[in-house]
């Protein structure tokens, strides 16, 4: 992400009302998670071991005194997700190679390619989760 773009997430989120712990606690649904395995597409490393866990509906957006994408953004915080950002998803094949992503939908739908051009498409919508692991396992 841009160094300008940083700074635009930094400063908002300094002004922004955020939900206390107790109303965070309260939009949060326990969810059992889609588990998705993927192989190495020759593409794509991914990761043979540890899957794409999709939560479905984990997180209650309607009809909230907080924006859907302030209550994400915190939730994340609270767990540790930090360096957290805004934006829409990337329209390119990419993969993290390090590090584990952990992706919110705020708002509206999407068709989410996951595991490479021979992975799975996921329609996500908002309130949905997912965690995406490290392309490879190293440990």
């Amino acid at each position: 992400m841009p160094v300008k773009d940083q700074i635009k997430n930094f400063a908002r989120k300094l002004v922004e009302e955020r939900p206390d712990g107790a109303t965070l606690r309260a939009l949060v649904r326990a969810r059992k998670p889609t588990a998705i395995h993927f192989r190495d597409d020759g593409i794509v490393p991914n990761n043979p071991r540890v899957p794409v866990l999709l939560y479905r509906g984990a997180v209650k957006l309607k009809g909230r005194r907080f924006p859907p994408e302030v209550v994400i953004d915190t939730l994340f915080d609270t767990n540790g997700w930090g360096r957290s950002w805004r934006d829409t998803v990337y329209d390119f094949v990419h993969y993290h190679s390090q590090i584990h992503e952990v992706m919110g939908v705020a708002r509206g739908t999407a068709w989410i390619e996951c595991g490479g051009i021979r992975g799975r498409i996921l329609n996500v919508k908002a309130g949905d989760v997912l965690i995406l692991p490290r392309a490879r396992d190293t440990g």
